[in-house]
């Protein structure tokens, strides 16, 4: 809930900062992530002086503040609102930029920057924040002009949050925050070159709706897309009604239910056989808000080379840039879903390949080695999600135990799903969910993270403490950099270069030092008897829990080769 504003934004005179504080609350923003500085104290001022008008959550790093806001914004479906000063902190922040923008997350980020008269003169916390951040943003801004902050402003949340969703920048030069202006101002404002399309070509739905009545092997692609746009509910309703296997991309997991007779489960360098097999072998590919990244065509020239695809993208450069598009449709998913649920449906001759599919989640689950009481990872995922009843938000870094949640956590609905996808961010996991957690506060959210990308940002555990935020990490501890491992010993002949982590601190007294409960759990017996009470808690912890090392990620595809060329696939 928004909190009740106290600042009288009307108040003359008014700085920049407070220009920008009374454009943040017209935005209904109640929530920031930052970090003061020299460059932003005029406007951490006017927050201070704002009173009740937002909650301000102080990372220990920008990193967290970006990734928190990330997380936030994944969950909420708001735009998350970042600060940080000129400098490092600006710099701090770009590594959360580009994953904003490789995952299309709706992120406003402020930056401060030195005074006009020095840029450019290397002065003292002075970073070229238009030029770094140009190639990793949705748009970037330098406010010249006081006057034009609240139109700036005002632009800054649209864009970010229309069209394909992404991060923009406002870097607000010192003496543009802390100037008086008590002239009137206008925040109107008209992009003529920015005119997203958000309603689907009636007779691109209708040529697909014709594709889909011939086809005998048709498939749906799910993307993140359709969770952006909110049309879970229009894409179940279209499947259902034709009866059309579906597969997600990674960052689509809880776009369809993972229950459904008719989730094929996750396509990709580790998805399912069956949802690989599916892409491969079908006739009619139907995506709908993915953008056919490397990671989950494999080798293009064995792409579906069999079918005609379909994509549904609401940014045009997506379609035709790595797959050849039969029939593009640049729409809002939700939009295109819409109109093709007008479209009266018919039963389709495809049953034996209904059956097929059916047959090669049977024949070919996922599956993994048990040794004793020791803890697979694989297993450990399985636990979770059976102690939460699969409805916890959860959240990773990227490695091996990203792809464990994601194959074995199966998600039932959108926004419980927070990874780092197209940049592949360490670190990202624990603080998105603290900003998943701030975004729901009653939430069970649990940060699945690496023992090596939980080190890059346990300072946040701080957050924890403060803020008493019943946020669950569980470490996935091989004392390993695991995937890197894993393709240590896949493509190097197991030449383990500064992959193995001998040296660790101790993660529970770690946690106690944060007055945060720590556990570890080194067997099955002790994940059975400590693991559902304590993520049933509704205090914070920190569970280690130490799995086999050598363990690896399965199917995988291996780079080079198509989706059909899986190997650690067993009957």
């Amino acid at each position: 809930m928004k909190a009740e504003a106290t600042y009288n934004v009307k108040t003359a005179p008014r700085t920049g900062a407070d220009l920008l504080v009374e454009a943040l609350i017209e935005q209904g923003v109640d929530t920031l992530f930052g970090y003061p500085g020299g460059a932003v104290l005029p406007i951490y001022d006017a927050i201070y002086r704002a009173g009740g008008s937002f909650d301000h959550i102080l990372p220990r790093h920008e990193q967290g503040a970006i990734h928190a806001a990330e997380g936030y914004a994944r969950v909420s479906g708001r735009p998350g609102v970042v600060i940080g000063t000129s400098g490092p902190g600006a710099t701090n922040l770009i590594t959360g930029i580009a994953d904003a923008m490789m995952d299309s997350l709706p992120v406003v980020i402020f930056t401060g920057q030195v005074a006009k008269g020095v840029i450019g003169t290397d002065a003292f916390q002075e970073s070229d924040v238009m030029g770094i951040t140009t190639p990793i943003t949705k748009h970037n801004y330098q406010v010249q002009r006081i006057e034009e902050l609240p139109r700036i402003v005002k632009e800054a949340f649209h864009i970010a949050t229309t069209g394909r969703p992404g991060p923009v920048v406002v870097d607000i030069p010192k003496d543009i925050s802390s100037t008086v202006h008590e002239a009137k101002v206008d925040a109107s404002f008209h992009l003529p070159g920015y005119q997203p399309t958000l309603n689907p070509n009636p007779l691109q739905i209708k040529k697909l709706h014709d594709a889909l009545l011939q086809a005998k092997k048709p498939v749906v692609l799910a993307g993140a897309g359709i969770i952006h746009a909110g049309g879970s509910e229009e894409l179940s309703k279209f499947v259902e009604a034709y009866e059309l296997p579906v597969t997600t991309t990674l960052l689509g997991l809880g776009s369809f239910p993972g229950s459904s007779q008719l989730s094929l489960g996750m396509a990709g360098m580790h998805g399912t056989y069956t949802a690989n097999m599916a892409l491969y072998e079908s006739d009619l590919l139907i995506n709908i808000g993915a953008r056919f990244d490397d990671r989950l065509t494999g080798n293009l020239q064995h792409f579906a080379p069999h079918a005609k695809v379909a994509h549904v993208d609401v940014d045009p450069a997506e379609i035709g840039k790595n797959v050849p598009t039969d029939i593009p449709i640049v729409s809002d998913a939700k939009a295109a879903l819409e109109a093709l649920n007008h479209h009266p449906s018919s039963k389709l001759n495809h049953n034996d390949w209904l059956e097929k599919t059916q047959a090669n989640k049977d024949e070919f689950p996922l599956w993994h080695q048990d040794v004793d009481s020791e803890i697979a990872p694989q297993w450990l995922m399985k636990k979770v999600h059976n102690y939460t009843n699969g409805d916890s938000i959860v959240t990773t870094d990227v490695g091996q135990h990203q792809m464990w949640a994601a194959q074995y956590y199966s998600f039932h609905q959108p926004n419980r799903w927070v990874t780092s996808g197209g940049l592949g961010t360490m670190g990202f996991g624990f603080p998105a969910a603290v900003g998943a957690q701030v975004a729901d506060p009653d939430a069970k959210v649990i940060a699945v993270v690496g023992d090596g990308g939980f080190q890059m940002t346990m300072q946040e555990l701080s957050l924890l403490q403060e803020r008493k935020l019943p946020v669950k990490v569980l470490i996935v501890n091989n004392q390993a950099l695991g995937m890197v491992r894993q393709w240590q010993e896949s493509f190097y002949d197991k030449r383990y270069s500064h992959s193995i982590i001998d040296t660790q601190p101790d993660f529970v007294k770690l946690a106690e030092s944060y007055q945060i409960p720590g556990y570890r759990l080194d067997s099955r017996d002790q994940v059975e008897e400590i693991l559902p009470s304590v993520l049933n808690d509704p205090h914070p912890a920190v569970i280690d829990c130490r799995v086999m090392q050598e363990e690896n990620v399965y199917p995988m595809i291996a780079p080079g080769k198509g989706l059909h060329e899986m190997i650690g696939v067993k009957r």
